[in-house]
């Protein structure tokens, strides 16, 4: 089987604009309502902007909000194929540190325990990570243990670009228009929220924002993100009896009421849950931060139903205007948009295939761009990006995995 072999000079390029981006800092923020949500995202936006532009993208843009777009021009004679899109989100999750990440390359890996920071200790090791052990004699790509990495999604940015400079620069690849996108937010669940479709101008495209190499994604979660506000009563502990309200201790209380085998640290597969992101409280008041999450929509109404229910009962409790809860909904499986469609997904299988590739089709525990966007008329299957451990200082990349991607990002458009 035919494959596509990088020299030496094209993995460089991967590699170097890679640790280029994860460099930059560009944390979303749930709480902010602007586009981008954060104002250190504009940076990394237009050091991409200006890297299309430099690698001879045709009408490279950047809207008011951070999108950012491009295009390979077709190099056949007889264009009759339609304008294939890639994805990938620059911002990095909130979950942990973005800021000042300083990744570090381990080449031909050993398989044995890295040990990220010699000043902590702090160490990834195959005893607790066992995937680790797949990528014995690859170059892998880590954090120094302070924070997450941001191949998620860096790691799609950089072999999205990196395809799109091979294919200009390798003319005898004879391929379709192509179209490429960068968004902000994703990371917060509004990555495709002001994504103009029309203006994109694909048939249809891929998000290159999974994980493992041979991931084939076109099914995911229901989304919803869910705050849950508490109201105390802040009175000096000493002439506290019977009048104050610890708002404190009511969200501890309120937390027993969901399901403690419904989380994600007790699910798997198509399994729904309830997921506690953020804390914060002192006396007068707590905030909750939950995502909510199923496959099945009817399970999913009835999770949004179920936690509003749990804060009426907390009311009755407690009194009314106690708790208050607001849902927003986020996203939608897309699996029902491939009804007639599955031709895109077939195309990415084979281009794996072509890649030496087996595709691992499966449905995401989680979401990315492609759900909205497959529902805003852009169908938009999942495709590996490599990263693993994402949003967190244990988060790793294998340089060969994205080589992988890279190749078959060139299998799809020039098939």
């Amino acid at each position: 089987m035919s494959t596509i072999q990088f020299d030496q000079l094209w993995k460089e390029k991967l590699l170097n604009r890679f640790l280029s981006y994860v460099k930059i800092y560009s944390t979303s923020d749930a709480e902010s309502e602007a586009t981008p949500s954060t104002p250190q995202q504009w940076d990394i936006a237009k050091y991409i902007v200006e890297e299309l532009k430099t690698i001879g993208l045709e009408n490279v843009s950047i809207d008011d909000n951070g999108y950012i777009m491009g295009y390979v021009p077709s190099n056949l004679e007889n264009n009759d194929r339609p304008t294939i899109g890639f994805i990938s989100h620059y911002d990095t999750s909130p979950d942990f540190s973005g800021e000042n990440v300083k990744p570090q390359v381990w080449e031909n890996y050993d398989g044995s325990d890295l040990v990220l920071n010699q000043t902590t200790g702090f160490t990834l090791s195959p005893s607790k990570f066992e995937s680790l052990k797949k990528y014995t004699g690859q170059t892998l790509i880590t954090t120094d243990g302070n924070t997450l990495l941001g191949a998620d999604d860096k790691a799609g940015c950089a072999e999205i670009v990196t395809a799109a400079e091979y294919l200009i620069a390798h003319p005898e690849i004879k391929h379709g228009r192509i179209a490429v996108g960068f968004t902000p937010d994703e990371e917060i669940g509004r990555g495709a929220h002001k994504f103009d479709v029309a203006k994109f101008g694909a048939e249809f495209a891929y998000t290159m924002d999974g994980s493992e190499v041979g991931e084939l994604e076109y099914e995911n979660f229901n989304a919803a993100g869910a705050v849950v506000k508490i109201h105390g009563l802040s009175v000096h502990p000493g002439y506290a009896f019977g009048k104050m309200v610890n708002a404190g201790l009511l969200a501890a209380e309120f937390i027993q009421l969901l399901p403690a085998n419904e989380t994600p640290a007790t699910t798997k597969g198509f399994d729904g849950f309830y997921h506690l992101m953020d804390i914060n409280a002192d006396i007068s008041e707590a905030k909750l931060q939950y995502i909510i999450r199923d496959h099945d929509a009817d399970k999913f109404e009835a999770r949004k139903k179920f936690m509003e229910e749990k804060v009426a009962e907390f009311n009755q409790k407690h009194g009314a205007g106690t708790a208050e809860v607001e849902i927003k909904e986020q996203y939608r499986n897309m699996k029902q948009q491939f009804e007639g469609k599955m031709h895109i997904i077939d195309l990415a299988a084979k281009a794996m295939k072509e890649a030496n590739i087996e595709p691992k089709i499966k449905a995401i525990r989680g979401g990315t761009d492609g759900a909205q966007l497959s529902y805003m008329g852009l169908p938009c299957p999942n495709i590996f990006a490599g990263g693993m451990n994402f949003h967190g200082p244990y988060e790793y990349v294998a340089l060969e995995s994205m080589e992988k991607a890279m190749e078959v990002i060139i299998n799809i458009v020039k098939a």
